[in-house]
């Protein structure tokens, strides 16, 4: 199961370099994570100040 980024992002860019995957990227408000990438890790879960990732 992939992750998701909330509205609560900040779009402060914390997460992006944890992701071993590369499935961050900035999206037009907030950051995104591409499902086809994302392999459940956690680690962007951790790296994040707001609390803004969740499973999908």
């Amino acid at each position: 199961m992939a992750h998701k980024i909330t509205d609560e992002c900040l779009a402060c860019g914390a997460c992006i370099d944890e992701c071993p995957n590369e499935a961050i990227s900035e999206g037009d408000d907030i950051y995104v994570i591409d499902p086809d990438k994302c392999d459940d890790c956690g680690t962007c879960v951790d790296a994040c100040p707001s609390e803004a990732i969740v499973p999908e």
